[in-house]
């Protein structure tokens, strides 16, 4: 294996969470990954990984590395491109994004979509997930963030903020009590959405009360699932707007205790504070941030 293809190994595994899915990208096997990581360590004589039984974490000199190997990898594999496509490849390589599920499933992944279009050597890697994911562990370059953000690794823009909703389908407005305080909610059947860092349900929030649970009827860790049991009539659900609004414009959801509404919440993008900033990132980044910010679901 020559020189250019060691690096091209190392970047992809240092952008990797592990070494085998570098080698997926790749297209070659788990083992040739850590041949040439290992060869890479003994022609340096630094330790680019610290390796465990549990995980692979990159060194601080493997860091340094990984970013001019990047710059001279892509360089090379540029000026060896045909003119034609030169053009097409300025913004290349792998975008890893993180997103809340139910956000990242739509309004993300629209907002992205034309941005592959135009970029085809542009690869996104997208992990959904409700769970606060350390984003330097896991090697993300992008994410959106509902809530306060609070970390000094991160460049941070507040593109929206995000209001919320108690609601409940025509039909158990009908059969049952219509709430007047949040502490009606009480003797009413409720749907509680898991709390997946903490395993426990998130708390109501309201806007001149203190966040409480009352006892549930239904419970999931999916807010999808809870919008879809709020419409079979299962319970009354505190959903955000992004999620509610349609239903509440054709009169499948009610709103209720809109006084009471908690205040909105912030929605934010980030990415890992770089200098310079790779365009593949600042790209995305931006279209992010335009995106969302032009978003009304999100009011």
């Amino acid at each position: 294996m020559n020189d250019l293809e060691l690096l091209r190994v190392f970047c992809a595994a240092a952008e990797a969470v592990s070494f085998r899915e570098a080698a997926a990208r790749l297209g070659i096997s788990p083992q040739v990954v850590t041949r040439s990581v290992r060869e890479l360590e003994e022609r340096l004589d630094e330790a680019l990984f610290h390796r465990s039984t549990r995980q692979v974490r990159i060194t601080a000199y493997g860091e340094q590395l990984a970013r001019q190997g990047r710059e001279m990898v892509d360089s090379m594999e540029s000026m060896l491109r045909p003119k034609s496509a030169r053009r097409e490849a300025q913004v290349s390589g792998m975008v890893r994004l993180t997103a809340p599920e139910a956000l990242g499933r739509g309004l993300v992944m629209q907002a992205l979509a034309p941005v592959l279009v135009q970029h085809p050597a542009l690869t996104l890697d997208l992990r959904l997930s409700e769970a606060f994911t350390n984003a330097v562990d896991q090697r993300i370059d992008v994410g959106v963030r509902i809530g306060t953000l609070r970390d000094s690794r991160f460049i941070a823009r507040s593109v929206a903020k995000v209001a919320f909703h108690v609601v409940a389908s025509p039909v158990l407005i009908k059969r049952a009590v219509i709430p007047a305080t949040p502490a009606d909610l009480q003797a009413l059947p409720i749907i509680a959405i898991i709390d997946r860092n903490s395993g426990r349900p998130w708390p109501w929030q309201f806007r001149d009360a203190k966040p409480f649970m009352p006892k549930p009827a239904f419970v999931t860790d999916d807010i999808e699932a809870g919008r879809e049991a709020a419409l079979l009539g299962l319970g009354y659900a505190q959903l955000p707007n992004y999620l509610a609004r349609r239903h509440l414009a054709s009169g499948q959801l009610i709103e209720v205790l809109a006084p009471h509404a908690p205040t909105p919440w912030p929605v934010s993008v980030y990415r890992v504070s770089h200098s310079p900033v790779p365009a593949r990132i600042k790209l995305v980044f931006d279209r992010l941030v335009q995106a969302l910010a032009a978003e009304k679901s999100l009011r």
